[in-house]
């Protein structure tokens, strides 16, 4: 499976173009710069805070089973930090490459968790002290995950077992 090919299911779920999608990482000034270090801590800490308060959708929630919200979202806000312009934060922690896809392999995750993890993701962008009044970073954001939410559905597919990153096994049992 090329990666055009890859860009073109993510666009066909997501709405969103890979160039769009990476908006968000060559804005200027960065939006590291924008919101810096404790602001991605603060949007990390509201998009869990929103996952674990899930009640309506519990099959949601289960995906998150295999890590404490702590350290949820301490992945998250390196990973946040490293890809919008700050310090590396998380090669440090989980190595030179980011793998997206590999990462999140060992859960069988579909398009219904990808909009839902894009619909929490942008209510806690529309809610951000910062974000909420930065329209620009705030709408290439949104970009930037509702892309890369269905792109890393679309590669999964074509994960081989050499490619896991997160896990050593992909969990066959659960679909979400």
């Amino acid at each position: 499976m090329s990666k055009h090919t890859l860009h073109r299911l993510a666009f066909d779920t997501s709405g969103v173009t890979y160039e769009e999608s990476l908006e968000a990482t060559n804005l200027q000034p960065s939006i590291y710069e924008r919101i810096g270090s404790d602001g991605f801590e603060n949007l990390s800490e509201s998009f869990y805070d929103r996952v674990f308060a899930d009640n309506e959708a519990q099959w949601f929630l289960n995906i998150f089973s295999s890590s404490t919200r702590q350290e949820a979202v301490e992945n998250q806000y390196r990973f946040f930090v490293q890809t919008f312009g700050g310090p590396d934060l998380y090669r440090q922690k989980k190595g030179k490459y980011t793998r997206l896809v590999g990462r999140h392999a060992n859960y069988n995750i579909g398009s219904k968790a990808a909009f839902r993890w894009v619909e929490h993701m942008h209510k806690s962008i529309d809610e951000h002290e910062k974000l909420k009044d930065d329209e620009i970073a705030s709408e290439a954001l949104k970009k930037y995950f509702a892309f890369t939410a269905h792109y890393i559905v679309a590669a999964m597919e074509y994960m081989r077992s050499d490619q896991l990153s997160g896990g050593t096994q992909i969990d066959a049992g659960r679909i979400w």
